[in-house]
């Protein structure tokens, strides 16, 4: 029988509880806490693991802490451009969009992509033509900036390179970070301020529904400095994100080149599937994988049975579960 189970992560990478302030650390636990608590209210009140889903990444989204819609850094040309997807793991169907700008829940998109076209991405400017023809709420540019943000974004640009938000020392820009802690205003406090030794980038949920149907779903605002319209795992099904209700749901999160690369959403599945893995085991061989191939990150991943997984190779990831008795663990570091 079916055990309803809820899990999301917040990012993966050089999270140092060194690093973190007892007042940050409440800040992303409480976060990550909103989301569970957004996403286990359907499940809990009979509903579906799709709509489930959406809610807890909706919820990490509006978070600024978090490198998603409202959190989403910038890139090279000084944009937000935002990627997310969302599968079904009953009927296999799938949304996504990419490079989206001013969308407030790239997520909602994703899923207005699966039910309303026959199509499985869109990007760029027809996706936000979509966006508009379906009459999903948009915010102006200042909503999406941070201070924070930009000097992440300065920084990059001075050292010439792309960066992941889960980069290692920074003490110039924790210099500079600190130095805008004293100047915060009321609309960008203190708390808004993350630490840039712990924040991350991507954002996701997977669910199963007491019918036991799965769904995994991802959000990011890519990456610091990007170029080109640089596209990472996160709305390619198979890579970040993949639901089948005969084995289970997967989101990730990491460094998005390796994960297209190993397929890693799918990889988990596929073990499942043609190994007869467990979740656990399957879960953990293909972050293993990852690093074999010099890839860092981590995933989140449910089957039909209520069972999770959350494995990482890297020093953390930010992450928690509700499981079927309705208990919440959420944690950060390794």
């Amino acid at each position: 029988m079916s055990k309803m189970a809820l899990a999301v992560h917040g990012g993966a990478g050089t999270i140092l509880k060194s690093r973190m302030t007892a007042e940050l650390e409440n800040e992303y636990r409480g976060g990550l806490r909103a989301a569970l608590e957004a996403g286990w209210a359907i499940l809990h009140g009979g509903g579906k693991s799709l709509d489930a889903a959406e809610a807890a990444v909706v919820a990490l989204e509006d978070n600024p802490l978090f490198n998603a819609g409202r959190g989403a850094v910038f890139t090279h040309d000084g944009c937000n451009e935002m990627d997310a997807s969302i599968m079904d793991g009953a009927t296999h169907n799938a949304g996504a969009v990419a490079f989206v700008k001013n969308v407030k829940n790239p997520i909602r998109l994703a899923r207005l992509v699966m039910e309303r076209t026959e199509h499985i991405l869109l990007a760029g400017d027809g996706a936000n033509a979509f966006a508009r023809e379906m009459k999903i709420e948009f915010a102006p540019d200042d909503y999406f900036f941070t201070d924070f943000r930009y000097q992440q974004l300065l920084e990059a640009r001075k050292r010439g390179e792309i960066q992941l938000d889960h980069t290692a020392e920074e003490p110039e820009l924790i210099e500079e970070i600190e130095n805008h802690k004293s100047r915060a205003t009321t609309t960008q406090t203190e708390s808004q301020i993350p630490n840039p030794k712990s924040q991350i980038g991507t954002v996701g949920a997977v669910a199963c529904d007491a019918r036991g149907n799965l769904t995994a779903a991802t959000s990011t605002g890519g990456m610091t400095n990007k170029k080109y319209g640089r596209i990472g795992d996160t709305p390619l099904v198979g890579a970040g994100t993949y639901a089948d209700n005969r084995t289970c749901a997967v989101s990730c999160t990491g460094h998005g080149e390796f994960f297209m690369r190993a397929a890693a959403a799918y990889d988990v599945a596929a073990r499942m599937k043609y190994k007869n893995s467990g979740l656990t085991e399957a879960a953990r061989e293909t972050v293993d994988n990852l690093r074999d191939i010099g890839g860092e990150g981590g995933l989140i991943a449910v089957d039909r049975l209520g069972n999770v997984a959350l494995p990482f190779n890297s020093e953390g990831m930010y992450r928690g579960f509700v499981n079927s008795d309705g208990e919440m663990i959420i944690e950060i570091y390794r």
